[in-house]
């Protein structure tokens, strides 16, 4: 099969790798029907996360299912899957709480590498979800979206408490960062504010319920927020970048007794323990566990309630894979989806 590999920063290629095959009898191969470059690729690309190349890439998945292991009861050859970026069985204490993420089975799909033309699913009966049919065309994109940046979006928005009656607001406007605007709007924020300044994400920021944007960043950024908010600072804050500086703008926007929802992977954080003591703000974050909320997402794809594909402003065949990195890397592209 053909798959993008790194093998150093900056340097993908699309390569002939071994097909996958069932090496334990709860997994299921899949032949991809759409991935995608996730934000968190560019930390490895860009030689901030180090490189044991050549590293199969991608976490990202959709697809029809094509064999599964003795155990699997529950997924059949034929249905259209998605599944969550981390593998889980769904059935452990942690999972049953609602952190698949932190499975004790626990696989990063990452380590796998699904922007590839087939992948092997570990754990398929708690990973996957079958659609109710095979999806028209227009579906993929968003269905694919449900597999990572939706799912990750949405926890940090429920991390956050967003709901009805909240001012909410969103530090990161790459993917993630778009669709935990979509979230805060689908669990019925009162006010989303989208920071931003980048004008086309700002456009699809309010197309997917922003009420407001901040072009403002750091210390004039959370100046802003307060002003919006009577002084106060917003009640849930989403933070969706993963640096010091991010982490500490979502912490001083939020009110005392708010939420920070924080889903950017952190890179070098550092925060002051001191600063957040007299906050009063509760933090809660971390690998979203997007199995928990597949059915739900999927079902709201499938009735054509949201539409998270929009985030996919870039779409390229497999074989340019390299190009759809370099394009989020330069900004020119939100997100990338690599079709096969």
């Amino acid at each position: 099969m053909r798959g993008a590999v790194l093998y150093a920063p900056g340097d993908i290629r699309v390569e002939e790798r071994d097909d996958p095959t069932i090496l334990a009898p709860t997994d299921a191969i899949i032949r991809l029907s759409a991935t995608c470059v996730c934000g968190s690729d560019l930390w490895p690309y860009r030689g901030v996360e180090a490189v044991d190349g050549p590293a199969p890439m991608g976490r990202e998945y959709v697809g029809i299912v094509e064999e599964v292991g003795s155990e699997v009861q529950h997924i059949k050859p034929g249905q259209f899957v998605v599944g969550s970026f981390w593998a889980s069985d769904n059935t452990c204490e942690i999972c049953q709480a609602g952190y698949q993420s932190s499975c004790v089975q626990r696989v990063l799909m990452g380590t796998i590498g699904t922007q590839a033309e087939l992948a092997r699913v570990p754990l398929a009966d708690g990973t996957l979800v079958a659609t109710p049919d095979i999806p028209p065309d227009d579906l993929i994109p968003s269905l694919l979206a449900a597999s990572d940046v939706l799912g990750t979006g949405w926890f940090g928005a429920v991390a956050a408490e967003a709901g009805p009656g909240k001012t909410v607001a969103v530090v990161g406007d790459g993917a993630v960062g778009l669709l935990a605007v979509l979230a805060a709007k689908q669990l019925g924020a009162e006010r989303i504010i989208a920071m931003s300044r980048h004008q086309p994400r700002q456009q699809l920021a309010v197309e997917y319920g922003a009420t407001d944007i901040v072009e403002e960043r750091g210390d004039q950024g959370v100046a802003r927020i307060k002003e919006l908010t009577g002084g106060l600072g917003a009640h849930s804050v989403v933070e969706a970048v993963g640096t010091t500086e991010s982490m500490t703008q979502a912490i001083r926007s939020t009110r005392p007794g708010g939420h920070v929802g924080y889903v950017g992977v952190a890179h070098g954080v550092e925060l002051s323990v001191e600063e957040l003591f007299f906050s009063h703000v509760h933090l809660h974050g971390g690998p979203a566990p997007v199995r928990r909320f597949l059915p739900e997402l999927i079902d709201l794809i499938w009735n054509r309630q949201i539409d998270p594909g929009k985030v996919f402003d870039l779409s390229l065949p497999l074989e340019q894979a390299a190009e759809g990195y370099r394009a989020m890397n330069e900004r020119r592209a939100i997100k990338t989806l690599l079709t096969i």
